[in-house]
């Protein structure tokens, strides 16, 4: 009888995240040029480079630009041989076959979601011919915001070799006259620098020489990697503002000044959890102190600090003099952080206070500090936002800030945009008292509230409604014009100032063509403040209105070509080359990236691993059972929390199970394992379940790999249907798995008070400790990580206590306890022991008493993976890989850099590194460790090759046959 062979493949823990760098001594950048055009605060900026392959081979060269998170790419074009070769916009779900193929070759998915707080990083490549030429051009546009009385244009250059000709070069044009202009960042070169100035336009250019590209603030020896910042402001008026029209669009910029600032009542929300510990509480305490400083005497404020709890400064709001402010100062020194989180009841305080207090003729503003998700009180994300929208009911807007990376900002923007407010994410630096300190600025002065513009023969219109108007800040709506009739055309602006409705309007009652706009320009604007906008109302929708709007906003974007969350960029590359396909995704949207080793198409980790045989015929259009069952293969993850291992017992002994067993002989002494799982196994499309799947081993202790014996499977397993034999017996070889491929991967180091962090690659089949606590803690935490190139954990397992596990996967939760094992797929909060575990959509949450651990989920769909974050408590108290802390001196920079770390001079190379413990992640430059400096050897164990015991995580493979 033909034997049938079943594979089984016990995984343990891992390690990972790999990245790789081009070699970029293959290529010479030989010209890099950028030309931005600022048209009525509307930039258009076009990348070009052009490389040369030296080499006497065939070479993949390397297309890596930054570009303002704000902007829409739209155009990208190759030019190789004479050949002109295009992207072409198309929606996702058009694109994603090509996407799905671009991905399974282990190309890159064009744009990440951020390198920083402005930049996102745009990626490409191509295989150049040797002694041949490739020049790359990139278009995006932007509408460039006013904030705090100025517009900036950020232009980053990072080619990273000195190049012959480098050149950057700005044209502003503004009709209503340039105010002030000023040219600042780390590229700013006064000798590099020309300005020329004229009442309504500016131009600068930038042209730094070899050896000047090696001097800058943010040079090296490989060249220039900073910001050029061109800052602006235009004249203004204390009327009806500046509008624009042109070929039947137009666009209204509206910034009165010389307005009397209005009094408000607001009320601070400061987060006072315990993942606020540390530097986090530190700097909301001087940011704080610093904006109390700033309240004017008509101003009334309320401070409320939460966990768990609420606790309030005083419980009603209060006038800003001089003796309640010095109160609230040394209520606010005096803030300190434990406990969980409750943002629900926090913000219907603040809310409560505020409605409590509405006083007349002044602007109410309610601002919440959070750096994390609700974890206690109401936790459900769609109640609170329901529950806050009725507490609020429209009568002043909710600023959330949203204090690092573990906070789901989706879940923060939304309930803003609920409340006429904004989100804005406080970066977890130096300065991160300077950026909430900088974000009230913003709104401590306003000048008008309930603003409406209204626009008579106007449509098509984005927003026209606004709560409030600040000091520093801009309102700008655009539109069509109704038959391209000038004449009828008539905008008008009506708000409340600080005593009085106010009207805005032009004293001759009409609008007159301006002319001198490019015929599409204003229209481009309109399209690109239109897509803008109906993004952010496609989050606040659901059901059939959320897919009309996305439709709208698709429409568009495929119409004037804009790369955004709804559309690729689809990059055909020469013949015998790939398609690319260039992603922009959403704040909080991880990389779509892919190894070329991944499996497209397959959940889990099931694969198909058959031989060529012909099926034997079935029914027209369906398929027939196999002729003779081939060898299967199935990737079965199993643990030693999940693989119940009861030691040497009696066979007799063995555990009782309410599925029959086979009869066994009694005395027989052996092994028992229990994988408490059913197995799937797919053949093409036939697909077999082995059900109640367990295996007990004996004849052998089979303590000893590489030996083989005899198991049982429970008689109430399906096994396939040709198998028409009881198989009470099957024999098993037990032998170490091996990996055809050693996967290097990397990770981030963060340094306490130092720019650039540490990075360092663990290479091979290894496990690692990712974190234990000390005692009288039994927290200890392993990660499995997936086998994607730039991935993460595919799965990560957290010992609790002796006998209490949680297996954390990106769809599933189980939790062992004792024997006892549950799943859980759902957002229900999960009590285990005294555990709190919270799933949410972006992360889970593991807490108790002092202890929080945060799991992201990074990547969507197919691509997702998870990391791990230590929240609390400090590294000091714990080992491992996330507790890992270095500081470090920089000894020499040449002709090799040199760290001293713990008293030792270590060399070191200037790299990056993906940094996925933040949401988005973020690419940061590093310096790279070798993996002996950093002292791994605690952490790391090469894969398990001695006995089959009790506690080890290891990786076997079990092969079964059956005669």
């Amino acid at each position: 009888m033909e034997r049938a062979v079943l594979q089984i493949t016990l995984f343990g823990l891992l390690l990972a995240l790999a990245a790789t760098q081009p070699n970029k001594d293959n290529w010479d950048i030989y010209s890099f040029h950028i030309n931005s055009t600022v048209t009525s605060r509307y930039a258009t900026t076009v990348i070009t480079s052009r490389m040369a392959n030296r080499m006497d081979e065939s070479k993949e060269i390397e297309f890596h630009v930054r570009i303002p998170k704000n902007a829409f790419i739209s155009t990208f074009r190759m030019f190789i041989d004479g050949q002109v070769y295009d992207g072409v916009v198309k929606g996702k779900e058009k694109a994603r076959q090509q996407y799905t193929e671009a991905v399974f070759r282990g190309h890159s998915a064009g744009l990440v979601s951020s390198v920083g707080r402005t930049l996102e990083e745009f990626k490409t490549s191509v295989t150049v011919a040797a002694h041949k030429k490739v020049t790359f051009e990139l278009t995006y546009e932007e509408l460039l915001k006013r904030r705090l009385g100025k517009y900036e244009l950020q232009i980053h250059a990072r080619p990273m070799q000195p190049v012959k000709s480098f050149k950057v070069d700005v044209h502003i044009h503004e009709k209503s006259g340039i105010h002030f202009v000023e040219v600042k960042g780390g590229l700013a070169l006064a000798d590099a620098i020309n300005e020329t100035h004229t009442d309504n336009e500016v131009w600068v250019n930038f042209y730094p020489t070899e050896d000047q590209q090696k001097t800058c603030t943010s040079c090296g020896e490989q060249g220039m990697n900073g910001d050029l910042v061109i800052v602006y402001d235009v004249n203004r008026d204390s009327g009806l503002g500046d509008i624009k029209t042109s070929a039947g669009y137009f666009v209204h910029h509206f910034a009165p000044s010389s307005l009397t600032p209005i009094s408000k009542n607001v009320v601070f929300l400061i987060d006072r959890s315990g993942s606020m510990h540390g530097k986090k509480i530190h700097q909301t305490r001087l940011a704080l102190i610093h904006i109390l400083n700033d309240l004017s005497e008509d101003d009334h404020f309320g401070l409320i600090t939460f966990d768990g709890s609420i606790s309030y400064w005083k419980r009603e709001l209060v006038q800003a003099n001089q003796r309640n402010l010095e109160s609230a100062k040394i209520f606010s020194k005096d803030i300190e952080e434990s406990g969980s989180t409750n943002i629900n009841s926090a913000v219907l305080e603040g809310a409560s206070m505020l409605n409590a207090h509405l006083r007349e003729d002044s602007a109410s503003i309610l601002i919440l500090l959070t750096d994390g998700d609700p974890t206690t009180g109401v936790t459900n994300l769609e109640q609170i936002q329901s529950n806050v929208r009725a507490a609020i009911a429209d009568k002043f807007p909710l600023y959330c800030l949203g204090f690092g990376f573990d906070v789901n900002f989706e879940f923060l923007e939304k309930m803003s945009l609920q409340n006429n407010g904004m989100a804005r994410r406080i970066y977890e630096d130096s300065d991160a008292d300077l950026q909430l300190k900088g974000f009230y600025e913003e709104v401590a002065t306003p000048l008008l509230i309930d603003v409406t513009m209204s626009y008579n023969g106007g449509t098509n219109l984005t927003q026209t409604e606004f709560s409030q108007y600040y000091n520093g800040s801009e309102i700008v709506v655009a539109g069509m014009i109704t038959d391209n009739d000038i004449g009828t055309f008539t905008p008008q602006v009506i708000a409340i100032s600080s005593s009085k409705k106010m009207t805005f309007s032009n004293p001759n009652g009409t609008v007159e063509c301006t002319g001198t706009e490019s015929a599409d320009h204003i229209q481009r604007v309109w399209a690109y403040l239109t897509v803008k906008q109906l993004l952010e109302k496609e989050l606040l929708l659901s059901g059939a209105e959320k897919e009309n709007v996305k439709r709208e906003a698709l429409e568009l974007s495929l119409k004037y070509s804009f790369v955004t969350p709804l559309t690729s960029m689809v990059v055909t590359k020469p013949e015998g080359g790939d398609t690319e396909v260039l992603h922009k995704p959403k704040e909080g949207e991880a990389p779509q990236t892919m190894s070329r080793h991944q499996n497209i198409g397959y959940s889990g980790s099931v694969m198909q691993n058959f031989g060529a045989r012909q099926a034997s015929p079935g029914r027209q259009g369906l398929p027939g059972p196999p002729a003779s069952y081939p060898a299967l293969s199935h990737d079965y993850d199993v643990m030693d929390y999940d693989v119940m291992d009861y030691g040497r017992v009696g066979l007799g002994s063995a555990p009782s199970s309410s599925s029959r067993r086979t009869k066994l002989n009694a005395g027989r002494v052996g092994r028992v394992f229990s994988a408490q799982s059913d197995l799937t196994l797919t053949q093409r499309d036939h697909t077999v379940p082995l059900v109640g799947f367990r295996l007990m081993f004996h004849d052998q202790d089979m303590d000893s790999l590489g030996t083989s014996g005899i198991v049982d499977i429970e008689e109430s397993t399906m096994l396939p249907p040709n198998i028409d034999v009881a198989p009470t017996q099957v024999h098993a070889t037990i032998v170490p798995a091996t990996d055809n491929i050693p996967v290097s991967h990397r990770f981030l180091l963060k340094t306490e008070n130092q720019s650039i962090p540490l990075c360092f690659d663990v290479t091979g089949d290894v496990r690692l400790q990712l974190l234990k606590l000390h005692p009288p803690s039994e927290l200890s935490v392993h990660g499995e990580l997936d086998s994607v190139t730039n991935g993460g954990f595919r799965r990560i397992v957290i010992q609790l206590n002796a006998d209490l596990y949680v297996d954390v996967e990106v769809n599933k939760i189980t939790v062992r306890e004792g024997s006892r094992m549950t799943h859980h797929t759902g957002q229900d909060t999960i009590t285990a022991g005294s555990w709190t575990i919270i799933r949410r959509d972006n992360d889970i949450d593991v807490a108790s008493g002092d202890t929080h651990l945060v799991i992201l989920i990074q990547g969507k769909d197919a691509q997702s993976f998870l990391w791990p974050v230590l929240r609390q408590p400090s590294s000091d108290s714990a080992e491992g890989i996330l507790a890992l802390n270095l500081v470090y001196e920089e000894v020499t920079q040449t002709p090799t850099t040199k760290l001293r770390i713990k008293g030792q001079e270590i060399d070191v190379t200037r790299d990056n590194a993906a940094d996925y413990s933040i949401s988005p992640p973020l690419t940061l430059d590093c310096w790279l460790l070798s993996s002996d400096s950093v002292r791994l050897e605690a952490f790391i164990n090469t894969r398990c090759t001695g006995n089959l015991r009790r506690g080890a995580y290891c990786r076997w493979i079990i092969k079964l046959s059956w005669d």
